[in-house]
């Protein structure tokens, strides 16, 4: 996929309405979005809520609140917990956030006995961008949630990148462990730790993928750096997942692209039993849009 309506196409394609639960639903831009994905008939809203606001909210955008769900639970705290409760009971097929802080929603999230994420379970985020001068969409990890990865956090993310990129069409996605350097230094930790899993890669204890590094961002990006720095890898200047050494890299790298290059993202919580969409309350409808619509393809079974 190059752009990210092509997601919206195949979560058209699929034929069915993904029900998504959003908590404290009374936030425009997720209503704007929602009403978008109910209109192109790819999704069924359960909203939770203020109801009052909610139907306000839809009218103001020339929606009436017949053919929407919605739950009267005016306690934002209640509110999410009963959005939880629901996709935890398999009555809905996604988790969505609305007009709440990111704490308090991941703290529902995240419940040991009433939550989404199992025990042992290791939760990150990977997201894809649309980026105007990349030839296709880049996946990147972990921008929103782990601070400094170790080893298995780092081998997770790299297995939810991959299932994700699977997702949406990419059978056999290119990894770059990205660094500074395409050295490994004892003295950066994540190097060693990129050089471990290139093996363990090689050796088929990572799959569905061809993962290497350390690379910086031209190798992993650009084939003609190839030639100019003389290095040989299988990413080949061709990545479709960046794995990033911690949440600083990761974050800046994006909101960098977002600012400058006029990028765009789709994005979800990743290690949850069912997918868990988490954007700032300020995000815009169109990003909100297309979480919506990669939330329906990553519901789906491979």
């Amino acid at each position: 996929m190059k752009k990210l309506a092509d997601i919206v196409l195949k979560a058209k394609a699929l034929g069915k309405q993904t029900r998504i639960a959003v908590a404290v639903a009374e936030d425009a831009n997720t209503i704007g979005a929602v009403i978008r994905a109910k209109r192109e008939g790819f999704i069924h809203p359960i909203m939770i809520g203020n109801q009052a606001r909610i139907e306000e909210l839809l009218k103001e955008q020339g929606f009436s609140s017949d053919g929407f769900e919605i739950i009267n639970l005016p306690c934002e705290t209640q509110a999410t917990k009963e959005a939880v409760r629901i996709v935890r009971a398999g009555e809905a097929d996604v988790l969505m956030k609305g007009l709440i802080s990111t704490d308090k929603y991941l703290k529902a999230v995240l419940d040991k006995e009433k939550g989404l994420l199992p025990a042992g379970a290791v939760m990150s985020y990977t997201c894809a961008l649309e980026i105007p001068l990349y030839r296709k969409l880049l996946f990147i990890s972990d921008t929103a949630v782990l601070p400094n990865p170790d080893l298995s956090q780092k081998i997770a993310m790299i297995n939810y990148s991959v299932n994700m990129a699977r997702h949406l069409g990419v059978q056999c996605p290119k990894v770059a462990l990205v660094s500074c350097t395409e050295k490994v230094s004892g003295n950066m930790q994540h190097t060693v730790d990129y050089a471990l899993i290139s093996k363990m890669a090689e050796r088929g204890q990572i799959t569905n993928c061809i993962v290497d590094g350390p690379l910086d961002i031209f190798l992993a990006c650009d084939p003609g750096s190839l030639q100019v720095k003389g290095i040989n890898t299988p990413i080949a200047g061709d990545a479709d997942i960046l794995i990033f050494p911690n949440l600083d890299a990761a974050n800046s790298f994006y909101k960098g692209l977002m600012l400058f290059a006029g990028a765009e993202l789709a994005g979800l919580i990743q290690g949850t039993t069912k997918p868990v969409i988490v954007m700032s309350r300020s995000e815009s409808e169109n990003s909100k849009y297309y979480c919506i619509a990669l939330s329906c393809l990553m519901a789906e079974e491979l």
